[in-house]
């Protein structure tokens, strides 16, 4: 038990630094420190990060001392895995529309004097869900064919990263797109299509 409370304690510092690092804030402290320059790489250093910070947590569930607690049996399998198939193609038609190069930060360090900005997407998957890209990844990780005790943890804590993460998200995106995005917040689940969660009426820009 105490091992899998590790899983999840270091996927909580990893989505801390993550989300800290996507804020508004640590872009303007590096615009700051490195001038208008930092606009540039900033994406793509975050996505490198990003990446490779979440080694780790790979590491500590590939060795921790694990066992299996369930599979899933033929027929269901085969179900599991297409909604897992969903999961995989949600999250490269999500990235489509918002743009491949701007999402991974190419766009910014090939065309520095493009408007660095990203528009508000509201069209195609995200018509139905605002993060359509973190629904994507729920249904991945939750409907894995082999489920043990070590990604069992490390399936909560992810769970719990995405669901914060998307608070704060949602925060930046208020200051940035201001009454647009609320208006768009109000028409359009967070995560589950046709499903509203319970909240209070705007969040705290």
């Amino acid at each position: 038990m105490a091992e899998g409370f590790l899983i999840i304690f270091t996927i909580a510092i990893y989505g801390v630094i993550h989300s800290l690092l996507a804020s508004l804030e640590a872009k303007g402290l590096a615009r700051g420190w490195f001038g208008s320059s930092a606009d540039r790489w900033y994406r793509l250093a975050y996505n490198l990060f990003a990446t490779f910070s979440f080694l780790p947590v790979i590491m500590l569930v590939l060795l921790i001392p694990d066992r299996q607690l369930y599979t899933i049996p033929f027929p269901w399998i085969i179900l599991s895995m297409a909604i897992q198939l969903l999961g995989v193609v949600g999250i490269i038609v999500g990235i489509r529309q918002t743009g491949v190069w701007p999402f991974t930060g190419l766009e910014q360090l090939i065309n520095p004097h493009k408007d660095a900005s990203t528009p508000l997407v509201t069209t195609g998957l995200y018509r139905y869900v605002r993060h359509p890209l973190y629904t994507a990844g729920l249904l991945l990780i939750w409907f894995t064919p082999l489920m043990t005790r070590n990604l069992l943890f490390a399936t909560l804590g992810l769970t719990l990263y995405l669901l914060i993460g998307a608070y704060f998200e949602e925060r930046k995106l208020l200051r940035e797109f201001g009454d647009i995005y609320a208006d768009y917040r109000r028409r359009t689940p967070m995560l589950i299509p046709g499903f509203h969660f319970p909240s209070k009426q705007g969040l705290q820009r």
